[in-house]
């Protein structure tokens, strides 16, 4: 089922000339009405008219985050007030926010790639959809909410937390779709459990799950635990909110509406544009926002790109699963470590639960990594020999994979923090020193 099949799987050819005339009215767009760019186009000896073609995007600024927060609250906007009738905003816990606005157009965009997105997972007007975001300045909760209202489907704005609640309009209505964190859908599925809901009270089918990364481990525990086929849904405030990527029901990597965001793939060191099929920095360019358009924003994640048609018949350009951040990397010990990939290891072990956290320090001048694993209820064990032989198959597994020893740390079963919002997996402690 294709929701918009004449841009969904459009000739590549066709969709290079929309996107061709698409950028020529944002180059002219953005030099006319934003000053931050006007700046950074005149730089670079470039004017409106001399940008004919996607092909051209390399000869491009880059945008980070830091222009963002230098221009804060509005300077990036290319429309006035009058024309902005939503605001959102990060939720960073350091430094200024970065503010997004929206127009009309902005949100009928929006709640047609939402639309679309859905529509991969088969969620349809028979649906009901509770939507467990965050409702507010955070974009996944009033993004998918329009999406979903547009696809017909019946929605249940609960916002994020008070999982109690969750758990009983989720019985009480029939909830056939839910759309949360997957770190947070991991814990519904273990309060199910704790609570000896009668599973045939629930009529979950599909999981709508973004916002964190998240490993394909993960992923078979929330199926496994909800009785459902989740689903990987992407996107970021700059850009739109979610519904910038998604996956069909073949999950072979997330569709890129492509209409609306060109992606390119960058070298993070060098910014070189890599070909496809290469892990490298993920950026897009905003060809139809009015409110907030982006050139070649920096997103930070880590992912390669697939350009052959899927057997869901969409020519949209596919994004594997982001392996992680460019900056969330870290390096321990001279290896460059992902939480993903730590992630992945203990999810292969039926012994560890989904919840884990990486506590980075520095002692000694020397980096130190400890893993915190928390173990699931049916294996924690009172027999000392029993835990430590499981620790040492835990370090051995991590050792094998990464190539570098960490200690391990197992924790009883519900030690660590749940999150209503995004996980946080590691506290790096090295940035406490001054």
């Amino acid at each position: 089922m294709i929701w918009n099949e004449y841009i969904e799987a459009a000739d590549r050819e066709r969709l290079k000339r929309l996107q061709n005339e698409r950028l020529t009215q944002l180059i002219e767009r953005i030099y006319f009405k934003v000053p931050f760019y006007r700046k950074k186009l005149t730089e670079l000896g470039i004017e409106p008219g001399d940008i004919k073609s996607i092909d051209q995007l390399s000869q491009l600024p880059l945008t980070v985050k830091d222009d963002l927060r230098d221009n804060y609250p509005f300077g990036m906007f290319a429309e006035t007030q009058q024309q902005i009738v939503r605001l959102h905003a990060s939720s960073g816990t350091t430094g200024k926010p970065t503010v997004v606005g929206y127009t009309h157009n902005d949100l009928n965009t929006w709640s047609e790639v939402v639309a679309r997105s859905l529509t991969m997972a088969g969620v349809s007007r028979s649906d009901i959809i509770q939507i467990a975001y965050g409702y507010g300045l955070f974009t996944g909760g009033l993004g998918l909410h329009y999406g979903a209202e547009k696809v017909g489907a019946s929605v249940i704005p609960i916002s994020g937390g008070n999982t109690r609640k969750q758990l009983q309009l989720m019985t009480d209505f029939g909830s056939t779709v839910i759309a949360c964190t997957p770190s947070y859908a991991a814990h519904l599925g273990e309060s199910i459990a704790k609570d000896n809901i009668d599973r045939t009270q629930i009529k979950l089918r599909a999981g709508i799950f973004g916002a964190e990364p998240w490993t394909n481990e993960m992923r078979l525990q929330v199926e496994k635990s909800l009785n459902i086929k989740a689903f990987d849904i992407y996107g970021l405030s700059e850009i739109i909110g979610p519904g910038v990527a998604m996956e069909c029901e073949h999950q072979q990597g997330m569709h890129i509406f492509e209409d609306h965001f060109i992606p390119e793939i960058i070298d993070p060191v060098t910014l070189e544009v890599l070909p496809y099929g290469e892990i490298g920095e993920l950026v897009f360019t905003t060809i139809t926002k009015e409110a907030m358009p982006l050139l070649r924003y920096r997103t930070r994640d880590l992912t390669r790109l697939h350009v052959e048609k899927c057997a869901c018949g969409r020519t949209l350009v596919r994004m594997d699963k982001c392996l992680g951040r460019s900056d969330d990397m870290l390096i321990i010990r001279g290896v460059n470590v992902f939480p993903s990939q730590i992630e992945a290891v203990l999810l292969e072990m039926s012994e560890a639960s989904p919840h884990y956290q990486l506590v980075v320090d520095r002692v000694n001048n020397l980096d130190t990594l400890e893993i915190q694993v928390e173990i699931d209820d049916q294996f924690w064990s009172d027999e000392i020999r029993v835990l430590e032989n499981l620790r040492r198959q835990i370090q051995n597994n991590i050792a094998s994979a990464l190539g570098l020893t960490a200690t391990i740390r197992l924790v009883e079963p519900n030690t660590i923090a749940r999150s209503e919002g995004k996980a946080q997996r590691v506290i790096d402690k090295r940035k406490l020193v001054i």
